[in-house]
């Protein structure tokens, strides 16, 4: 049975406590305006706590907000959103498996485009080739997009180049950290890896139906595991300061948004020139090539209007690299 989605009552109640964050609440008042019992207020409360929300209770008055919260819920993003419409829809999980599986699951359910799957853990993230994403709680950002992008199957790789650049300019602008993109999908800070984006999709031969871009960020991890500490960070291991992850979703969403727009109106060539751009592994990067018939070395060589990776070998040949994956060779 899969993990309900976060009751929207208490969605209503961290809104409440947030709009009236420099006073104390009444314990009636906050039960009316949710339409729970006190007692479920105070169950609440109690729950929140636990998550590290600072609440302060005051005696046979009510309850007070002592800091806002770094929660990704729907009453602390949307209202920053505006009338876009990724984002317009989201549906919030303390905690749940993968947030691409549950999206894919609402999508053939008919859920509609821009709708946004967030979770505060994940206890089966996944990555690119099978890979786990490892999700440590109210530390990333764990989401999943649906868009319904009236486009060819072909144009699926695009969306996920889309997502790498507007991922880039989201942390740029939320952290001032400088930003490396390794094809297709995997955002660097100081060549270590601290985002990475899972496209899935529906499809017929001729259009698609649905497409689901994952994506795994590391914001506020204060170490990384044993085996990852090489080669992953997080945006305050790298800045050495808390970063509000609030800030970096809700910038997230909104360059989505603009580079979606951007697709639509001007074709994939769009979107694969600014990938080139802010890409150091776009031309004249020598790398290890990782695919399922082997490794070899190239050069890379820019991208074809399709995203694939052009190479050329050491013979002079060129090809493009559909899928697979690209290591620096220093």
């Amino acid at each position: 049975m899969a993990t309900p989605s976060t009751d929207r009552r208490i969605d209503k109640l961290i809104h409440l406590l947030v709009k009236n964050a420099t006073v104390v609440v009444p314990g009636p008042k906050i039960a009316s305006e949710i339409g729970v019992t006190r007692f479920k207020v105070w169950e609440w409360i109690q729950k929140l706590r636990s998550l590290g929300v600072e609440i302060r209770g005051v005696p046979a008055t009510g309850y007070q907000l002592m800091k806002i919260p770094d929660l990704l819920t729907p009453s602390l993003v949307r209202p920053e959103l505006g009338a876009q419409t990724i984002g317009h829809v989201m549906v919030h999980y303390f905690r749940t498996e993968s947030t691409n599986d549950v999206a894919l699951e609402l999508a053939a359910e008919g859920a509609e485009h821009g709708t946004v799957v967030v979770a505060e853990e994940q206890t089966a993230g996944r990555g690119r080739l099978g890979r786990t994403w490892y999700s440590e709680k109210f530390s990333g950002i764990y989401m999943s997009v649906i868009l319904r992008p009236p486009l060819a199957p072909a144009a699926a790789p695009v969306l996920t180049l889309l997502a790498g650049v507007a991922a880039q300019q989201a942390v740029i602008s939320s952290t001032g950290l400088a930003v490396d993109i390794r094809w297709p999908n995997d955002l660097l800070v100081n060549g270590k890896k601290v985002c990475g984006i899972l496209t899935e999709m529906s499809a017929e031969l001729d259009r698609l139906h649905a497409v689901v871009l994952g994506i795994g960020m590391n914001v506020n991890h204060g170490q990384m595991p044993a085996e990852l500490r090489t080669i992953a960070s997080s945006l305050r291991l790298e800045t050495n300061r808390a970063i509000s992850r609030v800030q970096v979703l809700v910038a997230l969403l909104r360059e989505l948004e603009r580079h979606y727009g951007l697709l639509l109106q001007e074709g994939s060539t769009a979107i694969t020139e600014r990938w080139a751009a802010a890409s150091s592994f776009a031309r004249g990067k020598r790398v290890r090539v990782v695919t399922a018939a082997g490794d070899m070395l190239a050069t890379t060589a820019g991208l074809d209007p399709s995203g694939a990776l052009r190479l050329r070998r050491d013979d002079g040949r060129e090809e493009s690299l559909v899928a697979g994956e690209v290591v620096e060779v220093k």
